[in-house]
């Protein structure tokens, strides 16, 4: 589940000069992308934002610029064709401004060519004099979160269609922590949000143990992949070295992972290969700093046994997920890294008490998987398409930054927005799958297959509405707007499934998919590369904060046409996808 957390305005630039297209093994598609050096690439940058601020201010009347505000560039992207993109977030009298996102789109002349934004309207508040103190706001916040207030910052909140002078504050308790924005002159709480993504809906845990299922899925040590293990030696003169050692982990068998040596015989699960990507044990605390976790250190590099009884087992999945996950995103986009700023990803198992869930936590940048309850689910959630579907939060929290549109008592979201966001990152788990092609793990089209479940997976993409348990749906209505993020996901989910295999029956992997359309259309798709390079185009380039499914149909357009041309199979295709989950331009709501 989508947990936005709303973060004071950074000026970082991160750059992206290649993704536009499908690149290596993964789709055995062209490679799109194009390499710079550092230096002329820095200096491109610095000439693009500059072109796109002062775009921005002169093209105000469509950009929604105005007077006393700044914008601050978040992202810069470089395409070979030529176009350039810059993400920015905004400040208004130097207070950050939430839901004031926009993407300006220049030509290879650095000439505007549009913006998308997410505030259609100003994003000056009608006063700017607080009649809370900020102590009263940490207060009503504190409240509102039950945990512990840090300090509160002044804010504009321009989400929700108008704007407010607002505080933003973070509460902690012992589960983490949540961003409160508390208005500033009623002391009204605007939103009350969890910072972390968890990958199982509190919505959902309630009816598994409302319906007594229990989730065990099976574990065991299964046959070596060939060529993939490694026995330790790195054949390194110097320390610490990259080696190669096996994880033997609980649903994928035994697996090649890349680890560290740190001297003669001793090794870590952490992989500098990967920007040192790294797994720890939380040993079942709730923490939040990843430097609290315990490395995983050992003198066989061999990781786990297969079975629970060994606690680097599910590290050995979780390390393996994470770095797949970073190959399919590198290899097929050219990202480096979730941020694509080559850090490390990082992972914590072990996380909390009795914890039945897993996260993308945007506090420590990382994964946290727990043990489950004991109960409903029985063991560590570390599988391959959750750590996908997780690090893809990741993705989209670098990136559109996709919110939910209103959290209920219980921490359910809802709204489009968040229901794209949770779509995305099944859409992307899934193609994980698919790259990482694990025998143990058949790629497929499914989300959750392997948690145990009795209907066999969780989500499905060909098909959403045969997920009885979330109640998931197949086609847009009116009502998508009101419907549980997890459910409302099945919109764009099914679009994209329709764009990549097309409507009916069909087999892949030995697995049945039977895609319905609404009004009976038909569709023929167009392959899953490039289904799943005109939503990552989409994704990065033409959607913000508040992208809701009618939105995500046009920048899914001009993603096609970006790539392919707006004569091409691929835009119409695109276009018929979305008119078969009854997304289309004539029933577009008022206000877009």
């Amino acid at each position: 589940m989508r947990r936005p957390h709303i973060r004071s305005v950074a000026v970082a630039i991160a750059v992206t000069t290649a993704a536009t297209g499908l690149a290596g093994t993964a789709f055995a598609g062209p490679s799109t992308g194009v390499e710079r050096s550092s230096a002329s690439t820095a200096t491109n940058t610095t000439a693009v934002v500059e072109a796109a601020s002062t775009a921005a201010f002169a093209h105000a009347s469509a950009t929604g610029v105005s007077q006393g505000d700044e914008l601050h560039a978040q992202d810069v992207m470089l395409d070979p064709e030529g176009a350039r993109h810059v993400r920015f977030v905004r400040t208004h009298d130097g207070m950050p401004v939430l839901g004031g996102d926009l993407v300006v789109h220049l030509d290879q002349k650095l000439a505007y060519t549009g913006v998308t934004r997410a505030a259609d309207h100003a994003v000056k508040p009608a006063t700017t004099q607080a009649k809370l103190t900020a102590d009263q706001a940490a207060a009503k916040a504190a409240e509102a979160a039950k945990g512990d207030a840090g300090s509160a910052q002044l804010v504009v909140d321009a989400r929700g269609g108008s704007a407010a002078l607002a505080y933003q504050v973070t509460v902690t308790d012992q589960q983490g922590t949540n961003t409160v924005v508390v208005d500033a002159v009623t002391g009204k709480v605007r939103s009350n949000t969890p910072d972390s993504d968890e990958f199982l809906s509190p919505k959902l845990l309630a009816d598994l143990r409302k319906h007594g299922e229990t989730l065990d899925p099976a574990t065991g040590s299964a046959a070596p992949d060939a060529g993939l293990l490694g026995n330790g030696i790195s054949g390194a003169t110097g320390y610490p070295s990259a080696a190669k050692g096996t994880g033997k982990t609980l649903f994928v068998g035994s697996v090649g992972l890349t680890t560290t040596q740190t001297s003669r015989g001793h090794y870590q699960l952490k992989d500098p290969s990967r920007y040192g990507t790294e797994t720890r044990d939380a040993k079942g605390k709730t923490t939040e700093k990843f430097s609290a976790g315990t490395a995983f250190t050992g003198t066989t590099n061999v990781w786990g046994n297969g079975t629970t009884s060994n606690r680097a087992s599910a590290a050995a999945d979780a390390q393996y997920g994470i770095t797949k996950t970073l190959d399919f995103y590198k290899s097929t986009f050219g990202r480096k890294g979730i941020a694509n700023n080559s850090k490390a990803a990082q992972g914590m198992v072990h996380w909390g008490n009795k914890v039945a869930n897993a996260f993308w936590d945007p506090t420590c940048n990382c994964m946290l998987y727990g043990d489950g309850d004991g109960q409903t689910f029985k063991k560590p959630l570390v599988v391959l398409d959750v750590t996908g579907h997780e690090l893809t939060h990741g993705v989209v929290d670098a990136t559109a930054k996709l919110e939910p549109t209103y959290v209920d008592s219980n921490g359910n979201q809802y709204g489009e927005p968040g229901a794209l966001n949770e779509s995305l990152a099944d859409v992307f788990g899934s193609n994980v799958e698919f790259y990482a092609n694990n025998p143990k793990d058949t790629p497929d089209y499914l989300i959750g297959e392997k948690l145990g479940l009795a209907q066999k997976f969780l989500r499905r993409l060909d098909h959403p509405s045969l997920d009885k348990l979330e109640g998931t749906i197949d086609y847009w209505s009116k009502d998508t707007y009101y419907t549980e993020v997890h459910a409302g996901s099945g919109v764009s989910s099914h679009a994209y499934y329709l764009l990549a295999e097309g409507s009916g029956k069909k087999t892949i992997n030995g697995v049945a998919y039977d895609s319905p359309t609404y009004g009976h259309s038909t569709v023929k798709g167009i392959g899953r590369a490039k289904a799943t390079a005109i939503f990552y185009r989409a994704l990065t380039r033409y959607m913000v904060s508040t992208t809701d499914f009618h939105d995500a149909r046009v920048a899914t357009l001009k993603a096609a046409k970006d790539l392919y041309g707006a004569n091409s199979t691929e835009y119409k295709t695109v276009d018929k996808a979305w008119a078969a989950v009854n997304v289309t331009a004539a029933n577009t709501p008022t206000g877009h």
